[in-house]
């Protein structure tokens, strides 16, 4: 059972590391060298999306960690796995305080409805995600390290 625990939660850590990177060094690049209004308009439908489906993983993936801890607290690398869910749960109130906020506006957002401060808040978004990125990068590596 804890084996089973142990690869799930490192796999749906995982992939979710990975759709995040991909958010901030491919996509948004991608999205920002778009001409005229593509761009802002493919920003505010991945808002849509990604805003919909995101909060399930970082809160299912900071279950999952916690019940590993709890699940294995008597086996090695528990410490790991203790310090991987507090990356996660500063991942969720981080997205909860600082991006959500931003990205709930942003989803709203049209050419012709954006507010005229609308980049600034983008590169403040991108900003806060680079960082979150960087917090949850290190969650995944501490679970890997947990199951040697």
């Amino acid at each position: 059972m804890l084996s089973t625990l142990e690869v799930v939660t490192t796999v749906v850590v995982g992939l979710m590391v990975g759709v995040e990177f991909s958010v901030a060094f491919v996509m948004g690049p991608i999205l920002n060298a778009l001409p005229e209004d593509s761009g802002q308009l493919g920003h505010a439908h991945g808002g849509r999306m990604l805003g919909a489906v995101m909060p399930v993983w970082y809160i299912g993936s900071l279950v999952l960690a916690a019940l590993w801890a709890v699940t294995g607290w008597h086996h090695a690398g528990t410490g790991l796995v203790v310090t991987a869910a507090g990356l996660l749960m500063l991942s969720v109130v981080m997205s909860l305080l600082l991006l959500v906020p931003i990205n709930n506006r942003n989803k709203t957002w049209t050419p012709e409805t954006r507010p005229a401060d609308w980049k600034e808040q983008m590169n403040r978004w991108n900003r806060w995600h680079y960082v979150r990125v960087a917090v949850i990068i290190g969650a995944f590596t501490l679970l890997v390290a947990a199951l040697t």
